[in-house]
């Protein structure tokens, strides 16, 4: 079998019904279904063409038939994209499974922009940035970070809770 035909089912399929395909061959989607669990509820059951995820050292940008993977998530701003808009959620703290049909984040925190309560995150960034000022330990300075990054990522987020990028049909902005 070449790249021009594929046996499913002892039938050969021409390459331009099958679809896209990896480079073993195999279908690839376009899609993934993605889940984001809090311990409180389920906060997102979608399908999504790409996410942005704040991994402990940095963005991972997953795609369907993404290798599989298990990270752990920072404090930072989930996105992802689906049907041309682009929806965002602030999250904190937890892990992701990366399969590549299916996207799971277990997350201790996860939160829509228009869900924050803005009042709560300024007043947590007031006391964060004390706490920086007097903290008498590493570990006191640690939390305060923490909590401050949190803050700051919840209000960034809740600046505009109706965010949700277009794109054309290219996938530009």
């Amino acid at each position: 079998f070449g790249p021009q035909t594929s046996d499913v089912g002892h039938r050969l399929i021409p390459a331009e019904v099958r679809g896209p395909t990896s480079d073993a061959g195999f279908p690839m989607a376009d899609t993934f279904q993605l889940e984001i669990v809090t311990p409180e509820k389920m906060v997102v059951k979608d399908v999504a063409e790409e996410i942005q995820i704040p991994g402990k050292d940095g963005y991972l940008g997953i795609l369907p038939g993404h290798a599989p993977l298990i990270t752990e998530l920072a404090v930072g701003e989930i996105s992802y994209r689906k049907g041309g808009q682009t929806h965002f959620l602030s999250v904190a703290w937890g892990f992701a499974e990366v399969l590549p049909d299916k996207v799971t984040i277990l997350a201790e925190t996860a939160e829509r922009p228009e869900e924050i309560d803005v009042k709560r995150a300024q007043e947590s960034k007031l006391k964060a940035e004390q706490a920086l000022k007097t903290g008498k330990t590493e570990a006191d300075f640690t939390h305060a970070e923490d909590a401050l990054k949190r803050a700051e990522t919840r209000l960034a987020s809740a600046e505009n809770p109706s965010r949700c990028r277009q794109f054309n049909h290219r996938g530009d902005q």
